[in-house]
């Protein structure tokens, strides 16, 4: 058995159950394309309603709301009623903090 790619220091492990829920709950919410596509639409744009959302993708506007309704529920993004329309704009500290777990890994 070749073991040279494991010769490197190891580092101690620490077990971090409560930041492990969090990175996975980021990660599914991210585990589709178009929920990644929409991230990063809403984070070039700061905001946009959900209108202009459904126009970035070839799919139809009930499957967008699925996906912002999943990225909501994560609190990936946030996002307002303003009359007949809904607002939606990224969550900069949801954003940080999975950066932050992902660079822990």
């Amino acid at each position: 058995m070749d073991t040279t790619c494991c010769q490197t220091a190891a580092t101690p492990f620490e077990a971090r159950p409560a930041e492990d829920e969090q990175l996975a709950a980021l990660c599914k919410a991210l585990a589709h394309p178009h929920r990644v596509h929409i991230l990063r639409f809403l984070i070039a744009q700061r905001s946009c309603f959900a209108g202009e959302i459904a126009g970035q993708l070839p799919i139809a506007p009930s499957t967008v709301s699925q996906h912002l309704t999943h990225l909501k529920e994560a609190g990936l993004i946030t996002g307002e009623v303003d009359g007949p329309r809904r607002c939606y704009c990224v969550d900069p500290g949801a954003l940080g903090l999975l950066k932050q777990l992902v660079g822990a890994l």
